[in-house]
């Protein structure tokens, strides 16, 4: 079988590797398709600690289960599924307590074991799941960015009545976006970015405003609204955004932050506690899958909006340049390993 594979930074071939057999308790699945993450350009570039070479990447990925390892039931031979990269233990303390995106031994397929570039995967049968026959393929592997947002939304409980403010209209801003209005219902979000195409795009899931910060501050545009975000995501983590979203905030807000950044965020602790803020952080999913599907099935989300290229897999290189370069145009990036 063909794997895309990062040998070491910078380095990522094309190569052939036996087909893989599921062990006990495993599935075997046929790769269709595959999404592009920054996750995924991390690793390529050598920026991502917890990666060991040789490593086949993807952690977004759809296909059909074509064998299974012993402990498994034949009968999901041929059954569509989305896959879960999140591995863990089952017993340790973030496991108790519901978050075993945290585990202590926690393993993501794709960053600390082989992923889903590759047209055959081997995966855990429980982190396989089943995707209902009227869900497209192509919404079927956008399930995972999904419960990214689904994470967030799920520790900040968002309401009808929210001002919510998103920091940032990449994948990870318009999946949350999507998610506050299509499935909370959320009556007002303020998206901002400094790229228009973005914005446009932003208003494309459904923003109600949409505001370039990189013209004018964002403070500027709440005063003239008269209005003080509840809710604030921070789906772009630039180290100053902190202390811009904890002066932005009304008091009593929650603010969460949806990724990391290396270098350190300077913040006045007398802003948290006069207004009384919460503070939420969020990584990879912890069990939102079936969430997710449910509102594939129940059509409270587009992903299909978000989608702007696909690639076969082939043109990975090309495909991986058009997701890094490419601000403007380019959302999510899908790679295509079978019919």
């Amino acid at each position: 079988m063909k794997s895309i594979t990062v040998q070491q930074p910078q380095q990522m071939v094309i190569e052939n590797r036996p087909l893989p057999e599921p062990a006990p308790e495993e599935v075997r699945v046929k790769v269709k398709l595959a999404g592009i993450c920054g996750s995924d350009s991390h690793i390529f570039h050598g920026h991502n600690p917890f990666a060991k070479y040789p490593r086949v990447i993807g952690h977004e990925f759809f296909g059909v289960i074509d064998a299974v390892g012993e402990g498994v039931t034949t009968s999901r031979i041929g059954e569509r599924v989305s896959v879960d990269p999140v591995i863990s233990c089952g017993h340790c303390y973030p496991c108790s307590v519901g978050k075993p995106n945290v585990c202590a031994a926690l393993v993501v397929l794709g960053v600390h074991r082989d992923g889903g570039f590759s047209e055959y995967a081997v995966v855990p049968a429980k982190n396989a799941h089943r995707i209902p026959d009227e869900v497209p393929d192509e919404s079927a592997v956008m399930v995972e960015p999904f419960t990214i947002a689904a994470n967030v939304t799920a520790q900040v409980q968002p309401r009808e009545e929210d001002i919510a403010l998103i920091f940032g209209a990449g994948p990870m801003g318009l999946t949350t976006l999507q998610a506050l209005k299509g499935v909370y219902g959320v009556k007002r979000v303020i998206v901002a970015d400094r790229i228009a195409e973005r914005l446009e795009m932003a208003k494309h899931c459904g923003a109600d405003h949409i505001v370039d910060n990189g013209k004018a501050p964002l403070s500027a545009w709440f005063e003239r609204a008269q209005i003080k975000p509840t809710l604030i995501i921070d789906a772009a983590c630039h180290p100053s955004i902190l202390q811009e979203a904890i002066a932005l905030a009304s008091p009593a807000a929650r603010i969460v932050i949806m990724g990391f950044s290396s270098e350190p965020s300077q913040v006045v602790q007398q802003g948290i506690t006069g207004k009384e803020l919460s503070i939420f952080s969020s990584r990879l999913n912890a069990n939102k899958f079936p969430v997710v599907i449910k509102w594939l099935q129940e059509k409270r989300i587009a992903p299909e909006k978000l989608i702007t290229h696909r690639f076969p897999y082939q043109q990975v290189g090309e495909a991986m340049t058009v997701f890094e370069k490419d601000q403007k145009s380019c959302c999510k990036v899908l790679l295509k390993f079978s019919e």
